[in-house]
């Protein structure tokens, strides 16, 4: 006697309501479709490129020598005792990841509308990408910051082993501020547009000018500047590196970082929010 066919289940999906809804084992479920989309965008960068991974050291390279030139040597700004080429490169490679998973990730549905209207998976998922994505690039930046450290006869200090908290609170706020404008991207495209303008602006009050030199009449009203959770980023990050450069006046950045983290901390929170707030729409009105 045969058997009869199991009876076939029915999955209903229902819009998640309030960031609450977060749902870390369904992302875990789809760890690998992460993977997929982390590779894909890995390929799709360099594609038909003839320098392929060489532009991750071109461009943080080019930007040193810019900044040495004219903000160093031309507009004579400090660096904390450090040589100039050095100060500019710690602050713009971690930075350079920064700007770059914002604006991958501000973009990362529009671009992906077709995974968005015809299959389901958590959301969350096509901007988490995103910021995975950039850490490849990172990682060759730091390779190329450890030749020209090495140029200037100068070894990392034992505080570099803090660099992956660092490297995580970036990430964390490219994320959250990441989170808003995607979903925001998706009704209003003009973010597009805004976008890199807001994040120029952010890197010249982020990277050029060391904390030191905010006067101190300012007391402790100084510190609110670690509001900006990046400063906190880009001073730890050459705080973590140089320290131990000899004539250097850097002092650790505590104070910014204890400012910094919980605010890091809250954009996350407010761009989970708000994303979960308007994922609903999304499939609709890509």
């Amino acid at each position: 006697m045969s058997k009869s066919p199991p009876a076939l289940k029915s999955l209903i999906i229902r819009p998640a309501k309030g960031w609450l809804a977060l749902n870390l084992k369904e992302l875990w479920e789809y760890n690998e479709l992460l993977y997929f989309l982390v590779w894909r965008d890995i390929k799709v960068r360099y594609k038909q490129t003839i320098l392929g991974f060489g532009w991750a050291i071109i461009s943080p390279l080019m930007l040193t020598v810019v900044f040495t030139l004219i903000f160093g040597r031309l507009g004579k700004l400090p660096t904390d005792g450090l040589p100039r080429p050095l100060f500019y490169m710690a602050g713009l490679v971690i930075w350079r990841y920064f700007s770059q998973a914002l604006t991958a990730t501000s973009n990362s549905l529009v671009g992906n509308a077709a995974l968005l209207t015809k299959i389901y998976l958590p959301r969350l998922l096509i901007p988490l990408g995103t910021i995975l994505t950039g850490l490849v690039d990172l990682a060759i930046a730091l390779v190329m910051l450890g030749v020209v450290m090495a140029y200037f006869q100068t070894a990392p200090a034992l505080t570099a082993l803090l660099l992956p908290l660092l490297i995580l609170m970036a990430a964390a706020t490219a994320l959250g501020v990441g989170l808003i404008f995607a979903a925001l991207n998706v009704r209003f495209r003009d973010v597009r547009s805004l976008l890199p303008l807001l994040i120029q602006l952010w890197m010249y009050i982020t990277v050029i000018v060391p904390f030191s030199r905010i006067p101190e009449r300012f007391g402790h009203w100084r510190y609110l500047y670690g509001i900006n959770p990046m400063a906190g980023v880009v001073e730890g990050f050459r705080w973590c590196l140089l320290n131990s450069v000899a004539g250097t006046t850097m002092n650790p950045p505590w104070a910014l970082l204890a400012v910094g983290v919980p605010t890091s901390a809250a954009i996350l929170v407010m761009g989970l929010y708000y994303f979960r707030r308007a994922e609903s729409q999304f499939a609709d009105i890509v």
